[in-house]
């Protein structure tokens, strides 16, 4: 494919929120996959105050070795989206890229939660991943669990709470037991999540959760294996065949533990489950993308108990793509590489802006 005719990809990265660094990261892998005889990639990198910068190269991020230490390289060229996909250069006022197809791997906050999705549409641009509607309903875990709960899926037991003072300990360990884990309700990456055993580390496990969401959720500590299947939105959705498992190795699969300490936890690609369990598990995973109107791609999270029975913990829309993601390591173990899943993802997205193009609004 000459140069003329290849896709040009706006690989949009980095973002204000607290998954900044792990965005910068998975953008660098998929950066390296995209095959350039197919596409153009421009590296789309947004500060955490919200401005963007354009990059041809891998040299966007900084310290990539290092999740922790990694950053935005801010001497790249402030640009301005504007319709149709023009990445107009602040100081200059040139056009620098002609976006074809938007890659948003802005995880979390205002990238996962159909803020970046509906600017996108604003546009008039073509993404990857879910719709806005799908990105906000699984990004909120009080609005998605209750969908998947009214629609009979098994989900954690769980209250939602609006005001730090919302509920006691008292009450809320005797609707759902000890201990209880305290979420903000619309983050992700384990991010100010806490897990409290009496009154005292549930205050303060409440007043961590509430410094990052004005809605919260409690819920029922649940034993069993920590399972992930990845999903993609073909018509029908197609989970992968390959599931995997999460082995803490620390009290339990916090932020720190997934990217930060190295022993923080283990992979086990395939995980160990019965056939029978292993296809329940992807048949609900299929459910519950369609149930929240996922599209594109999502890694849909499990806790199966010893008996075989489970409960879908979470849908994450924007899975991660570093090194250590389950997502794109799972589709490689069911037969698909990294490289094949970004041409399906890309094309997914391009299939879906031409049928909007053909509806009357």
């Amino acid at each position: 494919m000459n140069s003329v005719n290849k896709i040009t990809v706006g690989l949009l990265c980095g973002g204000r929120s607290g998954e900044h660094e792990v965005s910068l990261i998975s953008a660098l892998n998929i950066f390296n996959a995209l095959d350039r005889e197919k596409y153009k990639v421009a590296v789309i990198g947004i500060e955490a105050s919200g401005i963007w910068h354009l990059c041809w190269d891998d040299t966007f991020v900084l310290d990539h070795r290092d999740i922790q230490q990694s950053s935005l390289d801010l001497s790249k060229p402030i640009v301005v989206p504007t319709l149709n996909g023009e990445m107009i250069e602040k100081a200059s006022q040139k056009c620098l890229a002609k976006i074809d197809v938007f890659f948003p791997i802005t995880h979390g906050t205002y990238g996962e939660d159909g803020t970046i999705q509906g600017l996108a549409r604003t546009l008039n641009v073509p993404y990857v991943g879910a719709d806005i509607v799908g990105s906000a309903i699984a990004m909120d875990k009080d609005v998605s669990k209750r969908l998947l709960r009214d629609s009979g899926l098994p989900i954690t037991p769980f209250i939602t709470a609006r005001t730090p003072h919302t509920i006691s300990f008292e009450d809320a360990s005797s609707h759902l037991g000890t201990p209880l884990f305290v979420k903000p309700c619309r983050l992700g990456s384990s991010l100010g999540v806490s897990k409290a055993v009496d009154q005292p580390t549930f205050e303060q496990a409440m007043k961590k959760a509430f410094q990052h969401d004005r809605k919260v959720i409690i819920e029922q500590a649940i034993k069993g294996k920590e399972v992930e299947c990845a999903v993609l939105g073909e018509k029908p959705p197609k989970a992968s065949q390959i599931l995997g498992e999460i082995i803490p190795l620390k009290e339990f699969y916090s932020y720190e533990a997934k990217y930060v300490q190295k022993d923080g936890a283990k992979l086990l690609i395939p995980a160990e489950l019965k056939s029978e369990v292993a296809q329940n598990i992807r048949q609900a995973a299929v459910s519950a993308f369609t149930i929240l109107e996922c599209e594109g791609m999502a890694r849909v999270d499990f806790f199966v108990k010893s008996d075989g029975s489970f409960i879908i913990n979470e849908v994450n829309t924007l899975p991660g793509f570093t090194q250590i993601s389950m997502y794109p390591k799972l589709w490689e173990a069911s037969g698909f590489s990294l490289g094949q899943l970004m041409d399906r993802l890309i094309g997914l997205a391009m299939e879906r802006f031409e049928k909007e193009k053909q509806l009357i609004f």
